[in-house]
């Protein structure tokens, strides 16, 4: 009966220590490599980039991304930040549209992003992963850096 007792009590303490680590194991839906398909977007205007891929590291505080692609002349292009969660801006490398960047977290599937360059608002986005979480949504509205209005839905697949 003592060793019953003793193979219970320990097999509930490693469950106890393992539900922590459980938890953690699970990343965010928006943790992870996303390429663009962009047979499936919309760019306006357009032309599309050729090709996109982003790589999202997300945790309770804050997102990093960092992005690379070919734009549609054929250049490279990439976009990096790291954000947190807090709503102030925060410095972004690379993108020609927009030099910072404030975050807020929606809900687990949700993120707003709010664009900015030279302090002044240009563009707001908001990322939605897909509930089997395959694929993720970016509707963008503002203005690029050559002042045109843009309105995009870009769908990426996670990989």
């Amino acid at each position: 009966m003592k060793i019953a007792q003793s193979i219970v009590a320990a097999a509930a303490a490693i469950a106890i220590i393992a539900i922590p680590s459980t938890a953690a194991a699970q990343a965010d839906p928006h943790s992870g490599t996303w390429v663009l398909n962009v047979a499936k977007s919309k760019y306006t205007p357009g032309p599309p980039p050729k090709e996109q891929s982003s790589v999202y590291t997300v945790d309770s505080k804050s997102v990093k991304v960092a992005t690379k692609g070919t734009s549609a002349d054929g250049k490279p292009t990439t976009t990096d930040f790291t954000a947190a969660f807090d709503g102030k801006d925060h410095p972004v490398k690379g993108n020609p549209d927009w030099d910072a960047v404030a975050v807020r977290r929606v809900d687990s599937q949700t993120i707003e992003f709010t664009r900015k360059r030279g302090g002044k608002v240009v563009q707001t986005a908001t990322s939605v992963v897909s509930k089997d979480g395959k694929t993720r949504t970016i509707n963008t509205s503002g203005i690029n850096a050559q002042g045109q209005k843009i309105s995009t839905v870009a769908i990426y697949e996670k990989k």
